[in-house]
C-alpha cells in the first residue's frame, strides 16, 4: 500500500513539472510578440539617409540648374509671328534665355512684314503670339476678334532713319537730302510699316511724290536694309535697329524730323485668339516684358516702352 502511494504521489509530480514549464515557455513566446519593437541607431540613420535622398531628388525636379522652379506642364512648341526687325535679338539672344528658364516650352519664329504676317494670320496660320512693327496691324487683328485685346502689350519704339553706303555718307547731311538719291529704297507702305512710316514722313515734307517716283519698294526692312547695304541702292529708309546691324557698311545720315510722324513707332505684342497654347505664349510675353528683355532689346537699338 505504501509502494502503490509513493507510486500516484511521483505522477504528479511530474505533471505539475511538465504544466510550470510549458507555462514559462508560453510565457516567453507571448512577451517576445507583445514587446514593442525597438530601432537600432544603424537602422534609424539608414532610413534618415534614404528620407533624405528622397528630398533631395524631389527638390531636384522641380528646379532647374539656375535655381528656377521647372514648369509643371509637358513639353510644348509655341510660333511666335514677328517683324523681321526682331529676328536678331530674338535668334541670338531672348529666345535662348527664355527657353533656359523654361525648358518645357520651345519658341519657334516665323519673320516678315508686320502686313504680311496680319495676312498670314487672317489666313489662319498657326501661330501663338504676335509681335509686330506697328499698331496698325495690331489694331486690325484686334478689330477682327483675332488677337486677344486683353493680352496686347506695347514693348518698344523704334526710329526711322535715313540710311547710305558708308562711301556715299557726305553726300548727304540732314533726312531731306533723300531726294538727292538716285534710287531710293523704301518698305513698300501696303504692307511693311517701316515704309508706311517713311511715307508718312516724306508726306509731311512734301517729299513723297519726288521719292516714290525714283523708290525701289522692298517687301520687309531687311530686304531695304540689304539694298543700300550691297549698293544697288543710293539710299534708303529704315529702322534704326536695323540700320546697326549694318555699321561697316551703312551709314546713318539722321533720323526723320521731329513732327513729321503722326506717332511714334511702337512695336505692340498680343496672343492669337485662336491658340491653343496660350499659358505658354503669356509666359514668353511676359518674359518680353521684363526688365531682363528690355536690357536686351536696348543693346539691339530699341527703346523699351515703360
Amino acid at each position: 500500500m505504501k509502494k502503490r502511494t509513493a507510486g500516484l504521489l511521483g505522477i504528479f509530480l511530474a505533471a505539475a513539472m511538465m504544466t510550470t514549464a510549458c507555462g514559462s515557455d508560453n510565457s516567453q513566446e507571448t512577451a517576445e510578440k507583445t514587446a514593442p519593437k525597438t530601432e537600432t541607431k544603424d537602422n534609424i540613420e539608414s532610413k534618415d539617409d534614404a528620407e533624405g535622398k528622397d528630398e533631395a531628388k524631389a527638390a531636384d525636379d522641380e528646379t532647374t540648374d539656375n535655381g528656377e522652379k521647372k514648369d509643371a506642364e509637358e513639353p510644348v512648341t509655341i510660333l511666335m509671328a514677328a517683324a523681321a526687325s526682331l529676328e536678331y535679338s530674338m535668334k541670338d539672344e531672348l529666345i535662348p534665355m527664355f527657353q533656359k528658364q523654361h525648358p518645357n516650352i520651345t519658341v519657334e519664329g516665323t519673320y516678315d512684314s508686320s502686313g504680311k504676317l496680319q495676312t498670314q494670320i487672317e489666313s489662319g496660320m498657326d501661330a501663338d503670339l504676335f509681335f509686330s512693327a506697328a499698331e496698325k496691324q495690331m489694331t486690325a487683328l484686334k478689330d477682327e476678334n483675332l488677337i486677344d485685346r486683353d493680352s496686347v502689350k506695347h514693348l518698344l519704339e523704334n526710329k526711322i532713319v535715313l540710311v547710305v553706303p558708308s562711301d556715299k555718307k557726305d553726300a548727304y547731311t540732314k533726312f531731306e537730302d533723300v531726294v538727292n538719291a538716285e534710287m531710293v529704297a523704301v518698305g513698300d507702305p501696303e504692307s511693311v510699316p517701316a515704309g508706311q512710316y517713311a511715307r508718312e514722313a516724306l508726306t509731311s515734307l512734301g517729299l513723297w511724290d519726288q521719292v516714290s517716283a525714283k523708290a525701289s519698294l522692298g517687301t520687309n526692312v531687311t530686304e531695304v536694309l540689304n539694298w543700300v547695304s550691297e549698293g544697288s541702292a543710293d539710299a534708303g529708309i529704315v529702322y534704326a535697329t536695323d540700320a546697326a546691324t549694318k555699321k561697316d557698311s551703312l551709314a546713318v545720315v539722321a533720323e526723320a524730323p521731329e513732327g513729321s510722324l503722326a506717332q511714334k513707332v511702337i512695336y505692340p505684342a498680343g496672343i492669337v485668339t485662336s491658340s491653343a497654347k496660350k499659358e505658354a505664349a503669356q509666359l514668353f510675353l511676359d518674359f518680353l516684358a521684363s526688365d531682363e528683355a528690355s536690357a536686351v532689346f536696348e543693346e539691339y537699338g530699341f527703346t523699351p516702352v515703360k
